[in-house]
Parts: structure tokens; C-alpha cells; sequence
């Protein structure tokens, strides 16, 4: 329990830095393309202007003649430092004008291309390569202005790499610090659960030599006549000696992954043998108990660990199936694992919370889950224990016809 509450910690912390980390890298790289294209953009809408001064091939000496052409904040320089070309074209998109003299690294058949793909796109503005490129529709045409942007979208590209670097790097140093710091931090929970199963071991053996005194004063009491209130102090020492075993069967199992005595066994036999000692049990209240064991199945594991979880499946089906009903007990196996379902009818009423708190504890859906059924509400908090120290897992589910099934899946 305890490790795997490590993991969930180291897991959980790592995919919520990665979570954050990806984010501030995503926000970071959105706003910086937003602002390479924003200034983009700003350029554009200078040169699309009509008459500017620096459209001729003589560029004016005076800044002062083109002032109010560029926008506050912009600097004078920008117009002369961009790379642009610009083409007129007609509606059938046939070229009118063209002025490449603005860039030198596209010449007359690359400019058809960008032309081409400009006026295919559904768009006034966009990139193409890494042209940014206006369209602006007038009486004589289309105009088409394209920006070279190629130096902004490499450092774009590059601080998209540094950015995902620093993250990947970021989320490795803080899977390490939460590797360091898993044992820290569940220190004081193990030492909590530690002293929790010493606790209920302890008093488990405490609480049964008290019992075992009580039995025996009964069975001298006895001795001069059977009463019935030795009966049912018989009774309640009885229930009290198999929750108390229980308790501490459940303490030991949790922490059982790599103590447990494994060996291989065939698991086919042991539920068939199970399955029949409660053929009694079951007939006594009339219900029919059908089992379909697919033959040959053989695990490693312990047992009479896995004796005890199939009793203890088998066990509820019985104490809690209407009287007449059919119990099925299934085993199949593939490859890798063995899936065993224990199905029976049931009148409960099962709420959205309930299968998920239905291995918890002293857990009972309802009040006909109570001591009258002879039960402590342990026994499939036991099972998935048992399960899970062989590395399988337990689930239940409640089918539309009232039927009620746990299936338990082990590695074989």
C-alpha cells in the first residue's frame, strides 16, 4: 500500500509539472507568434499604402517624408530594412505589374507559385514559406503584397526548441526531486499505516486468548445443560474469532506482494474443489450453483490465499442471493491472465458511489447487508487484497437484470 501510494505521489506530481509545463511552453510560443505576425501585420499595412515615398526607386533622404506614413512606435527604419515584393494581378488572375526589386531571393517563376497559392487560399492574409503575405482588392485588381518574414520565424522556431528543451528538462528535474521527496513525504502516513497493522496484529492475538477462555468457561457451563444463552454466547465469540482472523489475514495481505510463498498450481482444480464444498451451502437454500472451469489453467501464486478468495466470493453469492437463485462461476484464461466471475441475483439497489466503495472495509450498500447475514462487510475488502498481492486486480459491477458479479482478474 504504502508503494503504491509512492507511486500515485510520483506519478500525479510528474504529470501535473509536465501538465504546467506544457501550458507555460504553449502560452510562451502562442504569444510570440501572435507578435511575430502582429508585427508582420504593422509592416504590411505601411507598405500597402498607396503613394509612399519609399516605393520608388529612389529612396527620400529627408525621414521626415515618410513620418506620416508609419505608425507611432514603429520605427522610420522598418520599410527601408523589410524584404518584400508586390504584383498586381487581374480577376482571372492573370499578372498586370510586378516589383521584385525589393528582394533578391525570388525571382520571376517563384513569384508565380506564391502568386498562385495567394490567390488559392480563402484568405486576405496568411503566411506562405515564410511569406506573410495582403491581398487587397481595388477597381484595377487584386494587389498582393509578400513580406519576407524568414528571419522572425527562425528565431520563432528556435525559441520553440528552447522552449520545449528547458521544459523537457524542467519536467525531469522535478520527476527526480518528487523521487527524492516521495519517501519524505509518505514517511509520516507509513509510519501512521505501520503502526495501524501493528496495532490490529497486536490485538488480534490479545483478543483472542480472552476468547479462547470464554469457549471453554461455555463448554464447562455446558457441561450441566445446553441453555440458550450459552448458545448465543457461543455464537458471538464465534463471529467475534473470524472478524478478529479477518483483521489480521486483511493486515498481513496488504503488505503480502513480495512475502507471499508462491509456487505453481494448477488453478482450475482448486476453484472446481472450492466450488463444491459450498454445493451444500447453496442447495440448503435452494439455490442452483453452475460453474463452467475452463480446464488446464495453472498459476503462480499461494494457494490457500487464492482458496480463501474464491470461498470468500462464493461465500457472498450464497448469504446474499434470494432464495432460488442461480449462482455462475466462471474461469477462462488467454495468454497473460485467468478472469474469474462469481455472479449471483440480488435485491439490492446499487447507487452511482457504491461499486466504487464496495471493497472498502466494513462497506455495506444497504441495511440487508447486516449481522443478520452472518457477514462483517470485510470479506471483499480480503478478496482485493488477495488479488492485488498477486499482482491482479478485482472489479464489480451491477448488470441490468439484477444480477451482481465480481471478477477477478490474476496474471498466470
Amino acid at each position: 500500500m504504502i508503494n503504491k501510494l509512492k507511486r500515485k505521489f510520483l506519478i500525479i506530481g510528474t504529470v501535473f509539472m509536465f501538465l504546467l509545463m506544457a501550458l507555460l511552453v504553449l502560452i510562451m510560443n502562442v504569444v510570440n507568434y501572435r507578435e511575430v505576425t502582429s508585427d508582420a501585420d504593422a509592416v504590411l499595412d505601411v507598405l500597402v499604402q498607396p503613394n509612399l515615398p519609399f516605393s520608388e526607386p529612389e529612396f527620400p533622404a529627408n525621414p521626415q517624408d515618410i513620418s506620416g506614413f508609419v505608425p507611432p512606435g514603429m520605427s522610420l527604419e522598418v520599410p527601408y530594412e523589410s524584404r518584400f515584393f508586390d504584383v498586381r494581378v487581374s480577376a482571372d488572375g492573370e499578372v498586370l505589374q510586378s516589383d521584385l526589386s525589393r528582394i533578391v531571393s525570388v525571382d520571376n517563376d517563384a513569384a508565380q507559385e506564391y502568386i498562385s497559392a495567394a490567390l488559392e487560399s480563402g484568405s486576405d492574409r496568411g503566411f506562405i514559406g515564410s511569406f506573410r503575405y495582403a491581398k487587397i482588392a481595388d477597381r484595377n485588381g487584386t494587389r498582393i503584397l509578400f513580406l519576407d518574414c524568414g528571419r522572425k520565424l527562425d528565431s520563432f522556431r528556435s525559441f520553440l526548441w528552447i522552449s520545449v528543451i528547458v521544459g523537457v528538462i524542467g519536467c525531469l528535474a522535478a520527476f527526480v526531486a518528487f523521487l527524492f521527496a516521495a519517501g519524505k513525504i509518505v514517511a509520516p502516513i507509513a509510519e501512521s499505516y505501520e503502526k495501524q497493522k501493528r496495532f490490529i496484529s497486536d490485538a488480534g492475538h490479545e483478543i483472542k486468548t480472552p476468547l479462547t477462555i470464554i469457549n471453554a468457561n461455555v463448554d464447562l457451563l455446558e457441561s450441566d445443560g445446553e441453555k440458550e444463552e450459552l448458545a448465543d454466547i457461543r455464537a458471538q465469540t464465534k463471529r467475534l474469532t473470524e472478524l478478529t482472523n479477518n483483521l489480521v489475514m486483511l493486515s498481513k495481505m496488504e503488505e503480502a506482494e513480495h512475502t507471499l510463498q508462491k509456487i505453481d498450481f494448477p488453478l482450475s482444480d482448486l476453484v472446481s474443489e472450492t466450488v463444491g464444498s459450498f454445493r451444500a451451502p447453496a442447495a440448503s437454500r435452494g439455490l442452483g450453483l453452475e460453474a463452467d472451469v475452463t480446464p488446464g489453467i495453472t498459476m503462480n501464486g499461494s494457494p490457500d490465499t487464492i482458496r480463501q478468495l474464491v470461498s470468500v466470493l462464493l461465500d457472498n453469492a450464497v448469504k446474499y442471493s434470494p432464495d432460488g437463485g442461480k449462482i455462475a462461476v466462471r474461469l477462462s484464461a488467454n495468454k497473460k491472465t485467468a478472469a474469474l466471475s462469481v455472479e449471483n441475483p440480488t435485491t439490492e439497489r446499487f447507487g452511482e458511489g457504491d461499486m466504487k466503495r464496495i471493497f472498502d472495509r466494513f462497506y455495506r450498500t444497504d441495511k440487508s447487508r447486516n449481522s443478520e447475514t452472518g457477514g462483517h462487510g470485510i470479506g471483499l475488502s480480503i478478496a482485493k487484497a488477495i488479488a492485488e498481492a498477486h499482482g491482479g486486480n478485482i472489479s464489480a459491477a451491477a448488470k441490468s437484470d439484477g444480477a451482481f458479479c465480481v471478477t477477478v482478474s490474476l496474471p498466470v
